[in-house]
């Protein structure tokens, strides 16, 4: 089997030389160039057709994400793991359809998984990035990036259960898990299905696909009861909208 050729395209040169170290170990893999700026690396990867890029989000010239963009319509699509110093890129780029997202200072540990998930499952191409970032304004969401214990991964949002936020934060709520996200409610309410996800009161949006049922108060509000045995009591307006929607 042919090694997976590997570019990289990071301008600070303790990473990039890491970067490379760490390729260069690694068994099934070759270096074919390390660049550092933007527009080298975009015309490295016309010319040499590297299946994986590892590029920084923040360089000279093109960012990481404008090399992702202007590859868009080349007949080469390589698969593209981003790294950055700055975790809000990876807490608000809600589709950011890389194989993986190394944080800095990024282990050998992490560089190790996040090869590892390209080499076995391969992931989206720099098209399937583009495609997300490039969607509409009003697409709903189908995954996020999310945080938890140092790493970062992948979320479906089918898989949320409930957003809980104060003005700031949104918390998601995901199989007995819950993610804290730098970001308001609102950011997520024009972004999710309407089918699937309702506003339940100003603070609290619940998936409908985890709602057991709905009971009212003694204020004749609903209670709305989530299969994990969470309660959250709908606004008035929410109340009475679920009332008529009821058959």
């Amino acid at each position: 089997m042919s090694a997976t050729t590997v570019l990289i395209a990071e301008d600070e040169p303790l990473a990039a030389e890491a970067l490379a170290d760490w390729v260069r170990a690694t068994p099934g893999l070759r270096l074919v160039a390390v660049c550092s700026d933007g527009d080298e690396a975009l015309a490295q990867v016309r010319a040499l057709r590297p299946a994986l890029v590892l590029t920084d989000i923040q360089m000279p010239g093109l960012t990481g994400l404008q090399v992702v963009r202007e590859l868009q319509h080349d007949a080469h699509q390589p698969r593209i793991i981003f790294t950055t110093a700055y975790d809000e890129h990876a807490l608000t780029a809600f589709e950011l359809h890389a194989v993986d997202y190394l944080l800095k200072p990024f282990s050998r540990e992490r560089f190790d998984e996040a090869v590892a998930h390209a080499l076995r499952d391969a992931g989206p191409s720099a098209a399937d990035v583009t495609q997300a970032l490039g969607a509409p304004a009003d697409a709903p969401l189908t995954r996020l990036l999310v945080r938890d214990q140092g790493k970062i991964f992948p979320l479906q949002v089918a898989d949320i259960e409930s957003l809980r936020s104060d003005n700031k934060y949104t918390a998601l709520t995901s199989k007995g898990r819950s993610f804290l996200v730098r970001l308001p409610i609102a950011s997520f309410e024009t972004r999710l299905d309407p089918a699937r996800f309702l506003r339940v009161q100003r603070g609290c949006i619940v998936n409908l696909d985890f709602v057991d049922s709905m009971s009212p108060d003694e204020n004749s509000q609903l209670v709305v009861h989530l299969r994990d045995g969470t309660r959250i009591t709908a606004n008035r307006e929410v109340s009475k909208m679920l009332r008529e929607q009821s058959l």
